[in-house]
């Protein structure tokens, strides 16, 4: 025989139905069925007053909220959303607090209404493998560290490939530059970046990937860009490879860019170039960044005190350094025999200094290229 199935409200009825028979006191009633003596009288009352409707379960919300949102305070939300369809609770907060006056809605309540309106999605949350080593030490001055990066390649309307290359300010995160490339080469970065030197000086470092063309896969990692950047006194970092978290601040502003300017890509480089123009002067002055505690770049950049040079300096050594000339192969003559050193260094003048009995430092300008056994006839180079 199969078990009877009963909910509350057959157990509100039968409780109402007994009490009416007279034959049970309230207490005794309420201790059979388990509930208190006030919500046996409940029940009662509202048999009385509803019959069996009122039974049924009521709505608990309150009817009255002082702090909900107004119509207009969410309308202006919904457009701002629909204008910005990137921006997320925390920046559509900070635009409402400075174009009103009157009380703010909480971020949990624009969250709320965007969801409930269809314009936001529920994040996908997924485990990050815990890889070990190292994160970058977090920037503190504007032009201390400027980070560039190719994001990655996308074919427009006309079927031609755009590659755009982007340069930031890692403490302001101010978008120095957004330019859309045809194609991936040295000089043409080359040009790009001298002009971002001229009108805002020159950063401490710059710090990219080991990438095309900022690295090589040479035995010193040179290229003649970053030899250009070596000879204006920047200094040089790199990532660590396979590790883009190095340069996560970079990368998460390429997720934006991608999603407000390539989806769906413009017909051509030009219409494409105007596109990332229109990003970048949002990005700078308009958008609101967490990691700046809701301030945007523009309030934070200021241009670097050093200033591009008229004239790319010669590469000076003491005294004691022994000078040589690489050649257009990527040798030097030294000690009566040719030496590989690396051909991104061609006609430049590099030095040798003695640090131990057979054992010579290899230099460019300021950085240590690798150094010269000649007991064990090896060379042994440092990579940026």
């Amino acid at each position: 025989m199969p078990w009877n199935e009963t909910d509350a409200m057959d157990q509100r009825c039968k409780f109402v139905m007994a009490y009416a028979t007279g034959q049970f006191e309230m207490t005794e009633l309420c201790r059979l069925y388990g509930i208190s003596r006030p919500t046996g009288y409940k029940w009662v009352e509202r048999h009385h007053a509803e019959g069996i409707a009122g039974l049924k379960e009521r709505s608990r919300a309150a009817h009255h909220c002082p702090h909900r949102m107004s119509q207009e305070a969410a309308q202006w939300l919904l457009a701002e959303r629909r204008a910005h369809p990137q921006w997320g609770p925390r920046k559509l907060l900070r635009r409402y607090q400075n174009a009103h006056t009157q009380a703010d809605p909480s971020r949990s309540a624009i969250a709320d209404l965007l969801r409930r309106h269809g314009l936001s999605q529920p994040r996908r949350r997924r485990r990050v493998p815990d890889r070990g080593g190292r994160r970058l030490d977090r920037v503190a001055l504007p032009n201390e560290v400027w980070t560039i990066d190719f994001k990655g390649q996308f074919c427009l309307s006309d079927h031609r490939w755009c590659y755009p290359l982007t340069v930031m300010d890692g403490a302001s995160r101010y978008l120095l530059g957004c330019h859309g490339e045809p194609r991936i080469l040295g000089s043409q970065v080359k040009q790009r970046m001298r002009r971002l030197f001229e009108e805002n000086g020159l950063p401490r470092a710059i710090h990219s990937d080991n990438g095309a063309p900022f690295a090589s896969t040479g035995l010193t990692g040179l290229t003649r860009l970053s030899v250009s950047w070596l000879k204006l006194g920047i200094e040089l970092r790199r990532s660590r490879p396979g590790c883009p978290q190095d340069n996560g601040a970079h990368e998460r502003m390429h997720r934006t860019l991608k999603a407000e300017t390539a989806r769906p890509p413009a017909a051509n480089l030009r219409a494409q170039q105007r596109r990332f123009n229109r990003f970048r002067q949002e990005y700078n002055e308009e958008r609101p960044h967490q990691a700046l505690q809701d301030r945007t770049p523009s309030q934070l950049y200021q241009c670097s005190s050093r200033s591009y040079p008229a004239r790319l300096p010669r590469p000076e050594y003491p005294a004691h350094f022994q000078v040589r000339r690489v050649r257009t192969d990527g040798t030097i003559k030294w000690q009566g025999k040719l030496r590989f050193v690396t051909t991104s260094l061609c006609s430049e003048l590099i030095a040798l200094e003695e640090v131990d009995d057979g054992v010579w430092s290899l230099w460019f300008m300021a950085h240590l290229l690798g150094r010269i056994d000649l007991r064990t006839k090896k060379i042994t180079y440092v990579p940026v």
